[in-house]
């Protein structure tokens, strides 16, 4: 009998690689990957297909993948040295929702130097592949490499770091770095920064500031115990209720936004009612239940509408 020669990857290299997968949150990040959609989809027609823009934003989600697999990854350093992680994942507040198995540190699958070195690696092979991006980019203005500079350089700030959400901050940082994810690739693509792809890239951010707002209320107690100051530890229950409920106030407003300034069609607000309902659901939820993590599930929920919502709008408005 011949014997096998096909080449298997051994059982201990596939659960490090799947180990380092979980560690930089693979199936969490997927989601703001559709930056890159919506960003393309608001192109014109024409630029869509150039080969120069094609190449340009494939070396962009390179880049993408590095800094988002840094954010996730030195997180959950932080997370693991401060002991929010334990208390959070280990403690009363654990639950299937957020599965033990996603976080490799707590589980020993790896080791916290281990997280750090591929952490600094993800860094820098994101901030390579964005200067070729840039290099190669039709335009590069001045906004666009500043505003690539602050999310490369602040979006790993969220616990690491300059640790934005121990000082007040995490809450803005939810909001602008995955707006930031919309708006650098069309900038490099287009060279300009339109009303309508500004309201989308809000729209992209609040998507998920309101997923982080929700995880942040489920783990008070543990960040409280470690200094992390977000809105939902620094106020009361009912202080934190009406501030989810501004957030929701004002992503129902920006949704409206290009109808009523004339940035965008007349009918963008109707195109978006499907993720207004949704997202009127996840608040008016929360508020009968008191369960967090559902209204985060629910959120989860809302953003990928949004995104399919604001890719079928553009398509419709600026053409197939």
């Amino acid at each position: 009998m011949a014997a096998n020669t096909g080449v298997r990857a051994s059982p201990g290299l596939l659960k490090t690689v799947v180990s380092y997968a979980r560690l930089a949150k693979f199936e969490f990040v997927l989601d703001f990957y559709l930056a890159l959609v919506v960003a393309w989809t608001a192109l014109r027609p024409d630029a869509r297909l150039d080969g120069v823009v094609l190449g340009t934003l494939v070396l962009y989600w390179l880049g993408q993948t590095g800094v988002l697999a840094a954010v996730m990854t030195l997180d959950d350093v932080n997370g693991v040295r401060d002991g929010s992680d334990q208390a959070n994942y280990l403690g009363g507040s654990a639950t299937e929702l957020r599965p033990l198995r996603r976080k490799p540190l707590l589980t020993g699958a790896l080791t916290v130097q281990q997280a750090l070195r591929f952490g600094h690696l993800a860094i820098v092979w994101g901030a390579l592949w964005w200067i070729v991006a840039a290099a190669v980019a039709p335009h590069r203005p001045a906004w666009v490499l500043v505003t690539a500079a602050l999310l490369l350089t602040l979006s790993v700030q969220y616990s690491w770091g300059l640790r934005l959400s121990y000082r007040g901050l995490g809450e803005a940082l939810l909001l602008l770095s995955p707006a930031g994810f919309v708006v650098v690739p069309y900038g490099l693509a287009a060279g300009e920064l339109p009303g309508l792809l500004l309201v989308e890239a809000l729209l992209f951010g609040f998507g998920q500031l309101l997923i982080g707002a929700y995880s942040n209320t489920n783990d008070i107690e543990g960040d409280a115990a470690v200094g992390r100051r977000t809105v939902a530890v620094l106020t009361s229950p009912r202080g934190n209720r009406i501030f989810l409920g501004a957030l929701t106030a004002a992503n129902l407003l920006l949704i409206a936004l290009p109808s009523v300034t004339g940035w965008g069609p007349w009918w963008f607000a109707a195109a978006l009612a499907p993720a207004a309902a949704l997202r009127l659901r996840q608040y008016g939820s929360f508020l009968r239940t008191g369960d967090p993590l559902v209204a985060r599930r629910r959120g989860v929920v809302t953003f990928r509408v949004t995104v399919a919502c604001t890719v079928v709008a553009n398509l419709l408005y600026l053409g197939w």
